[in-house]
């Protein structure tokens, strides 16, 4: 399936997945391929509902896939339980964890459900608090935990079976903005020893701290690369009552804007965003929003 295994870390192909009720038929995945290379973190981006979780999912093998392959390490992964999930550590929605007990105690009972590795269980759970800002805390009961911490405490979970592979969904959900700088510290830090795969529905999260990315939308990729590439496949999404005003400005700038509802979506044409937003404010147009979104990235 493409790369040699000593580059390829995730590598899918045609992967899809279709939920069916009584009523109707969902394709929440339609033929995504991805290729993530060892050492690195890789952005795999997109809005709520885009299929992000639906992708994970079927990686880790707890949802199969309708069509499609998954390689993992260079090794087809061929049902749930497969033997080369083990290599892999995974966030996937809030970490559940006993709240009475404290964050060392909580990693220690993980620890002794798997396999034994090389290192001994209270070593490894040492090392992962260490690794996540946690070993001051850990002696303390996880409810006196911010929901940061219990975000570290995850990742320090997703470690202790110290993968190849780390993947993290979304995990500055709900974290305020020391938190979110807490977090994407740790990615940097995690990143070279582990290949960190981290989906998000954040642009400016993904810049902040991946090397290449993938953009899904409605169950398809509509843009891969470098995070540099994705730059260039960015639009504006203005959201005005001077529309007329506005779409002015724009062409002016030598930018091209198209109409939507409650303002435009511009082409910035390799203007700087926050040279246009200057440019709409000094011509008097009243600006309610303003954010960016990709190329082939849902209104919402």
């Amino acid at each position: 399936m493409g790369r040699p295994a000593s580059e390829a870390v995730i590598e899918t192909r045609g992967l899809r997945r279709v939920f069916k009720s009584r009523r109707r038929q969902v394709e929440a995945v339609a033929g995504v391929d991805l290729n993530v290379r060892r050492g690195e973190i890789f952005g795999f981006l997109g809005p709520n509902g885009a299929g992000k979780t639906t992708t994970i999912r079927m990686v880790l093998g707890l949802v199969h896939p309708t069509a499609g392959q998954i390689a993992i390490l260079g090794r087809e992964v061929t049902a749930p339980g497969d033997g080369v999930l083990a290599a892999v550590g995974a966030l996937v929605e809030e970490p559940a964890f006993y709240k009475n007990l404290s964050g060392r105690r909580n990693l220690l009972l993980y620890a002794s459900m798997g396999p034994e590795p090389v290192r001994p269980r209270r070593e490894r759970v040492d090392d992962v608090l260490g690794k996540v800002g946690l070993t001051d805390a850990a002696s303390r009961k996880v409810k006196t935990y911010s929901h940061g911490m219990r975000q570290r405490l995850g990742v320090a979970q997703a470690l202790l079976n110290e993968p190849d592979l780390l993947v993290l969904d979304e995990p500055t959900n709900g974290l305020d903005p020391a938190g979110i700088r807490e977090m994407r510290v740790l990615m940097r830090d995690l990143s070279g020893a582990h290949t960190v795969f981290l989906s998000s529905h954040l642009l400016h999260e993904v810049e902040q701290v991946c090397d290449h990315a993938a953009v899904i939308n409605r169950g398809e990729l509509v843009a891969s690369g470098t995070v540099g590439d994705l730059r260039g496949a960015e639009t504006l999404r203005l959201e005005t009552p001077d529309a007329t005003s506005a779409a002015a400005v724009v062409r002016a700038m030598g930018a091209s804007a198209e109409p939507v509802t409650d303002g435009l979506r511009i082409d910035l044409a390799g203007a700087r965003p926050e040279d246009l937003v200057r440019r709409l404010v000094e011509a008097g147009v009243r600006i309610r929003e303003v954010y960016l979104q990709l190329v082939g990235e849902q209104d919402v």
